[in-house]
């Protein structure tokens, strides 16, 4: 089974008009309420620092989706940790208000796609300089809104020494627990169990302290998720916590699988597809600033039956597939080769 891709993507494009948007619209974080979508994505103009930055956007369908604001919702503030790029947003909900995760680095990450695979340098008082702040790592931090469109910067969420991205909060709380899953690139060797950067969970009493130690969840097993990490938040549903997650293979080539935790315990594997249920085929998908090929979703929404997926397009683009949800979970389960229920 593959996920339905709209025949109509992308959903969302850079935009000429907006300096800050010209050349990226990406990677978007969704929300669904009161009958509209949100869609907070990733967006950067053609600058040579390559600023990035949060956008809105709405929908009434799910497909055809306008800006909200001429303005970001977010932007790197230059004077503190997240001055070079705010980006890849993850959205939860608790009570009234919005906990978005979101990446950042301490210096805009210049035109990356234009270096070797996963190199990143950093843009420094006006020069170049490939080795600022170890590499100018990724790491993660948090956001609360109560509207989408007026966010409150909490602080960072990882540990500051670690390149930490992919970092996703579960929707509730888990027998009085937070959840958080993580890949924490650095967490490879024989004393983690896992030669490839993974994906990892630990849990929090108050979503700020997160000094339990961590559990690795799920480490690549196939030829093509040679490393992985979290895509989605979490989805309760009838059969476990739906998560979405992204393998990269030798070509660095990104697809998508999909697997179940355990509603109680979301530290237990419960199925796990074999095969991947997403790939990059359109060129949208294969042809953009990363040309390797991605498809990587950040966001995703149930509504009724149809579960929406959106995943930024070679790392310029928003698009959006959909699945029936009972046909997806037959399916994750009829898939799995780890069955541990």
């Amino acid at each position: 089974m593959k996920l339905k891709k709209y025949e109509h993507n992308p959903v969302l494009s850079p935009n000429p008009a907006n300096k800050w948007e010209n050349l990226v619209t990406c990677n978007p974080g969704a929300w669904y309420e009161n009958g509209k979508f949100y869609m907070l994505y990733r967006a950067a103009g053609d600058d040579p620092e390559h600023f990035i930055h949060i956008g809105l956007a709405e929908s009434n369908d799910g497909f055809h989706f306008l800006r909200s604001q001429d303005t970001p919702v977010l932007s790197p503030d230059r004077n503190s940790f997240d001055g070079g790029s705010v980006e890849d947003p993850r959205i939860v909900k608790f009570g009234d208000e919005f906990y978005m995760t979101y990446a950042f680095r301490p210096y805009p990450p210049r035109q990356y796609w234009k270096n070797e695979y996963d190199a990143v340098h950093c843009y420094r008082h006006n020069e170049f300089t490939p080795n600022c702040l170890k590499s100018n790592i990724g790491n993660t931090a948090l956001a609360v809104s109560k509207d989408l469109k007026h966010f409150k910067k909490v602080g960072r969420l990882t540990e500051p020494s670690l390149d930490d991205r992919d970092v996703i909060l579960f929707p509730e709380k888990i027998n009085g627990k937070f959840y958080m899953l993580h890949r924490p690139k650095d967490y490879v060797g024989a004393e983690y169990g896992t030669e490839q950067p993974s994906i990892w969970i630990k849990s929090s009493d108050d979503l700020m302290t997160w000094n339990v130690p961590s559990k690795l969840l799920i480490k690549s097993e196939e030829q093509w998720e040679i490393k992985v990490g979290g895509n989605t938040p979490p989805i309760r549903t009838t059969e476990g916590w739906l998560l979405l997650y992204h393998g990269v293979d030798e070509k660095y080539t990104y697809r998508i699988g999909a697997c179940l935790l355990d509603l109680d315990d979301p530290t237990k594997v419960l199925y796990r597809t074999q095969d991947f249920i997403m790939e990059p085929e359109t060129d949208f998908e294969k042809k953009g600033l990363y040309q390797w090929g991605v498809v990587f979703p950040t966001g995703s929404v149930l509504v009724d039956d149809t579960l929406y997926v959106y995943y930024g397009a070679s790392d310029q683009w928003c698009c959006v597939a959909t699945a029936n949800i009972h046909e997806l979970l037959a399916f994750i389960k009829s898939n799995t080769k780890n069955k541990q229920v």
